[in-house]
């Protein structure tokens, strides 16, 4: 203390008064860096906890289209051997009315499978690509560019770019 200043009860009252203050002013600092502290872990907390929830979200959004393509390519992948009847049909039936109707169908079939996303597979004339392609039978054709599909025998198909089946094909050697 100044020397001037003598010790008095009131000086002292004085002094114990500032140095309450200062406890007061730290332990509110101490409070309010306690509270800052737990609102940043919570706020980090909530951060993490929302994130998990949109990658929860995104995962099952996945699965759920994973599920329904799978389904969709498992309907359609039954319903080919279908489809490959009704076009034996057609080629073997002698009656013109009765040819026209399972053309009829055939072509509902086909509207059906466009709006699925199901595209036939062109072979015929193009180079054999076994991701597209199954060779069955090879034959040496004169005038005719090697490793080339000269007959489909069996129709393949494509949903999206995912092949369902793969063309059966005659390959020229």
């Amino acid at each position: 203390m100044d020397e001037n200043v003598k010790d008095t009860p009131e000086t002292e009252e004085i002094a114990e008064d500032v140095s309450g203050e200062e406890e007061n002013t730290s332990e509110e600092q101490a409070e309010q860096t306690s509270q800052s502290e737990e609102y940043t872990a919570l706020y980090d907390k909530y951060l993490r906890t929302l994130a998990e929830f949109e990658n929860y979200k995104r995962r099952t959004q996945k699965e759920k289209d994973d599920i329904y393509a799978m389904a969709k390519t498992d309907v359609v992948s039954k319903l080919l051997p279908v489809i490959d009847n009704f076009d034996r049909a057609e080629s073997v039936i002698d009656d013109e009315t009765v040819r026209e109707g399972v053309r009829l169908i055939r072509k509902q079939f086909d509207e059906f499978l466009a709006k699925l996303g199901v595209l036939e597979i062109d072979a015929k004339g193009k180079e054999f690509d076994p991701n597209f392609h199954s060779a069955v039978l090879h034959e040496d054709v004169e005038g005719e560019p090697e490793n080339t599909v000269s007959e489909v025998l069996q129709k393949g198909y494509m949903l999206g770019e995912k092949v369902i089946r793969h063309a059966i094909v005659k390959v020229v050697n």
